[in-house]
Parts: structure tokens; C-alpha cells; sequence
């Protein structure tokens, strides 16, 4: 086997690379962290709101540990994991018609962090619970989920309304799923271990559909994603979106509009083709700077299964029964953005001029964050409910 060995002159060896980093400005979440305060600004999506009984769920969002429970009477509450008392976590708690109460020494919280009972005190605490609380985060239900706000109280907006989502007709249902199928992975996995930024930048990358996930690995939605687009980028005042033409084989002509909003939402028209909007809005929910997950929610016939969606990348087999081999032959989305290590280093990439929605995406999400921090609203923020019902315009669009 003949050995290349470079001249020694020659230039561009990996010897004496420098160190590289990402930019935090646009990737760090927990608190006090730039983005980490703009996504405090918005409702947040917690949980599917049918996971959420009277055992106690641990969950970990924008790097805080939290416990989320619902109360015999109902009422779902968030709080800090740690109990104020003495520090257990109280995800070990026992959920009350009040409340949760700690498994070490009893003191109860209801679903706003109050202190309702410290059983063993005189007089169950009296003069001393009122001076306690829980730190705990609004919460509500819309849309088959539970979301959170983890903002200024005085900040706080009203809840934002999609378009598709309302006015469930006779036969339709809403669907609403925590997963990674969005990111590539499937039904068994929750969290990717990556960056939250890496999928919601990917949504506006059309380029990536004829590569990765048609000619690279094979046809992983439809073979028309195959043609190679026309695009172009725009801003709204919600975030932004791209158009993208393709002529079909079949003599059809088609813009394919994809939409990202603030603070991390996608819509993306069916990755069959079906004609008309996209159903299904989606979250890149992130859990700290190195782990997302995705929330969706769908508008979908009223026998809709989820299980039957699950697409096989290969015959046979779903994405979590794919050996390590079959993953490196029959790569996809979750390959691709974990393959860009826990937080993509953005001091060494070479962006290109297909990559003008990335630089204008990154941009714009800069912006929006030196608006948080200047003391003024991020886009998608509304405060009054007339004003908070979003238009959706993404699909696909069949010109006649």
C-alpha cells in the first residue's frame, strides 16, 4: 500500500492549531448568561401534560434543576429541586392535595413554593412558614402540554397561540409528543446531547435535504428533496424563514416555506410534500448548554398513532436498532448535529454562501438578545392576548 507523506514545506498539517470555542453570546442558557435571559422572556415547554401525576418528575431546563408534580386537587406546580429547608432534592417528595411535601422532615409546598406545614415545629411552623418559600415558576396548559415562564415576574406575556394548533374540527385531535424524531433519533431517546443551537440553525439550512438526507444516505423522505433548490432567506418580525423552489420532475413547481420564531420555535412543512401548512410546531427546548429536546405539537387525524410514524432509515429497522456501523454508513440529522461535539466550535468553521440563512439566523438572534439585555421586549413576546395569536405560513405550496 503506497504512503502519502506530505513535503516538508508544505502547509495546513493540523500541527499547531490553536485552541478554538464557541460562541457563547448565542449558545449558553443558565441564568444570567445573555441567552440564558432571553429565553427567560417566553413561555417555555416543560412536559407533556399527561406525564404529569402525583409521583414527582425530575427535569432539568436552561440549566436549572427542577421537580415538577401535580397535586390531588389537579394543579401542576414547578419548583426548584433542592428543598429550602435542608437541601434533599424533592423529587422524593409526596404529592398532597396542597401541595408536595419533603420526605425529610415534612415541610409542605403548594404549587407556588408557599410553606403550608412544618410538622416538626410548634404549632406546625407558625410565625416562621410565612417567612418560607419554595423558589418555584408560573406554569399553564395549552396545547396537551405543560409550559413554564423563567422570567421577571413583571415581565411576564401572555401565552402565544399558533394558528394551526386552534379550532380542533370533528375527527381532528391535538398530538403532543417529547422526543428527538425531530432531531433525527427516534421514540427511545428525549435529550440530544448537544447544543440546543445546532437543530435550530439546521432548520434553516435547505441544503442539507439533497446531501444528508437523500443523496449521502439514501431517500430519507421523498425523492424530490433530491433537486437541488432555489432559495431565498427573509427576516419577519417573529424571526425568519426561507422559500425554496424546486421544478419536479413531474412538471410541478413548488415552494417549500419553512419558518424559525423566537425564542427557539420551528415549523416545517410535511417532509412528504403534502400539500398546504405545516401542521406541526416544534420546540428546541434546551435543557443546558450541552443537551436539547423537542417538544411538538400536531394537529392530527383523531386515530393518529405516533408509533406508526416512526421511519425507518434502512429497511426494517427504526434509528435506535441501527447498529454503530449502520449509523456511519446511513447517517441523519441527530449524527450530524451531535457530530459537532457538545457545542459546535463556531472559531473554526468556514461558512460558505449556501450558508447565508445560518449568518443571517445567528445574526438576528444576537440582536434579539442585545434587546433583553438593553431592558426592552424580544420578538414573539406579547402582552396582550388579541395580539398573540401567530399566522402560520409555512408549507408547501403548489403553484397552479
Amino acid at each position: 500500500m503506497d504512503t502519502v507523506i506530505a513535503d516538508k514545506g508544505a502547509k495546513g498539517t493540523a500541527y499547531g492549531r490553536g485552541p478554538q470555542s464557541h460562541d457563547g453570546i448565542i449558545t449558553e442558557v443558565g441564568p444570567g448568561t445573555p441567552c440564558g435571559e432571553f429565553m427567560r422572556r417566553y413561555w417555555q415547554p416543560v412536559a407533556v401534560a399527561d406525564t404529569v401525576k402525583d409521583l414527582p418528575l425530575a427535569v432539568r431546563f436552561l440549566g436549572e434543576d427542577l421537580v415538577l408534580f401535580r397535586d390531588k386537587k389537579g394543579r401542576p406546580g414547578l419548583v426548584h429541586a433542592r428543598c429550602c429547608h435542608r437541601g434533599t432534592t424533592l423529587y422524593y417528595g409526596r404529592v398532597e392535595d396542597e401541595g408536595i411535601r419533603c420526605c425529610y422532615h415534612g415541610w409542605l409546598f403548594d404549587t407556588q413554593g408557599n410553606c403550608l406545614d412544618m410538622p416538626c415545629e410548634k404549632d406546625n411552623g407558625a410565625g416562621i412558614r410565612e417567612n418560607v418559600r419554595q423558589p418555584w415558576y408560573p406554569v399553564l396548559e395549552e396545547y396537551g402540554l405543560v409550559w413554564a415562564y423563567f422570567g421577571p415576574p413583571e415581565k411576564m406575556p401572555v401565552f402565544t397561540r399558533w394558528s394551526t394548533l386552534e379550532n380542533v374540527g370533528p375527527g381532528e385531535k391535538l398530538y403532543a409528543h417529547q422526543g428527538t424524531f425531530g432531531g433525527g433519533g427516534d421514540h427511545t431517546v428525549d435529550i440530544m446531547p448537544c447544543n440546543w443551537l445546532q437543530d435550530w440553525e439546521n432548520v434553516m439550512d435547505p441544503f442539507h435535504l439533497p446531501i444528508l438526507h437523500t443523496s449521502f444516505s439514501g431517500v430519507q423522505f421523498v425523492p424530490e428533496f433530491g433537486i437541488m433548490p432555489e432559495v431565498e432567506w427573509d427576516y419577519d418580525n417573529l424571526g425568519m424563514k426561507y422559500t425554496a423552489y424546486r421544478k419536479l420532475n413531474d412538471g410541478r413547481e413548488v415552494d417549500r416555506i419553512t419558518y424559525v420564531h423566537f425564542p427557539h420555535v420551528r415549523i416545517v412543512p410535511s417532509v412528504e410534500l403534502a400539500p398546504g401548512a405545516g401542521s406541526s410546531i416544534g420546540f428546541c427546548m434546551p435543557v443546558d448548554d450541552e443537551n436539547y429536546t423537542i417538544f411538538h405539537v400536531m394537529k392530527v387525524p383523531e386515530k393518529f398513532e405516533f408509533g406508526a410514524q416512526r421511519r425507518e432509515r434502512i429497511p426494517g429497522k427504526i434509528w435506535s436498532e441501527m447498529s454503530e456501523e449502520e449509523h456511519q454508513r446511513f447517517p441523519g440529522d441527530w449524527e450530524a448535529q451531535v457530530g459537532q461535539g457538545p457545542i459546535s466550535l463556531h472559531s473554526e468553521e468556514h461558512l460558505a454562501p449556501s450558508d447565508k440563512g445560518i449568518r443571517m439566523l445567528r445574526r438576528l438572534l444576537k440582536e434579539q438578545i442585545e434587546t433583553v439585555r438593553d431592558g426592552g421586549d424580544p420578538a414573539g413576546v406579547f402582552y396582550n392576548e388579541k395580539d398573540a395569536v401567530v399566522e402560520v405560513k409555512a408549507g408547501n405550496w403548489f403553484r397552479e
